[in-house]
């Protein structure tokens, strides 16, 4: 299997509190890994140091996306690059319509391959062919991003913004976060759709529940700010049965 991310002795630490303390992990192309803990574990964080968020300090270690040294990027080369995350927490943009948003990330993310804009014809039957993907109706996307939409709408906006910018590597956190069932087998099912031999995800959860709907090749304990266990998915089973105190 061809790396696509590969981290090495990945120690951070955030307003003056070290919080990863040794990430080891290896991930290839078209893999599913979950990444699984308490709270507090750093989980977060991980999404958040492969993002590029500048709170967040890289004192020790390593990672390469794609071969690329990515800690030397910022994180519009990171995106354009081909990483996207699914916010825990969407923020609302507003007087930015989703349309005009996804327009531009996505001319930039082109732009970044040497790829020209797309045609607005290209532009809308690519949108159209999306919106499907997640069931989102047609005057959905003409409001602005995530104004007054409940949970389930701004997570199911996340997975179509991940739809049309085609990423190689996504990272959903803790996108399950108060979802009702049909709205998590909604983003769960766009996920599976988007799925390739070439793309990867990164799942990070507290919760069985996504898992049964988008299955992961590796489950990983991320305990204290270290992978404690990486195991297949039966390991969900065995947290769901015993909690993280007995890993």
């Amino acid at each position: 299997m061809k790396p696509l991310l590969e981290i090495h002795g990945l120690h951070a630490r955030v307003a003056g509190n070290e919080i990863l303390k040794g990430i080891d992990l290896a991930i290839g192309e078209g893999e599913i890994h979950a990444v699984m803990g308490p709270n507090g574990a750093g989980k977060s964080t991980l999404s958040a140091v492969l993002t590029g968020k500048p709170q967040y300090e890289v004192t020790e270690g390593s990672v390469r996306f794609k071969g690329q040294d990515l800690l030397a990027m910022s994180p519009e080369e990171r995106s354009w690059a081909g990483i996207f995350l699914s916010f825990q927490y969407p923020v609302e943009i507003p007087g930015v319509s989703i349309t005009n948003f996804l327009k531009t990330a996505l001319a930039c993310r082109r732009k970044a391959q040497g790829l020209p804009e797309l045609a607005p014809a290209e532009f809308l039957a690519l949108r159209k062919e999306k919106m499907a993907l997640v069931q989102m109706k047609p005057e959905f996307v003409k409001r602005d991003v995530n104004v007054g939409f409940s949970g389930g709408e701004k997570k199911r906006n996340e997975i179509f913004q991940m739809a049309m910018l085609d990423p190689d590597l996504s990272i959903l956190d803790e996108t399950d976060s108060g979802l009702d069932v049909d709205a998590l087998r909604i983003v769960a099912e766009g996920v599976n759709r988007l799925h390739t031999p070439q793309k990867s995800t990164i799942v990070i959860t507290h919760y069985q529940r996504l898992l049964d709907y988008i299955v992961p090749d590796y489950v990983h304990i991320l305990k204290d700010g270290r992978i404690v266990r990486t195991a297949g998915r039966e390991l969900v089973a065995q947290i769901e049965e015993k909690g993280y105190e007995s890993f």
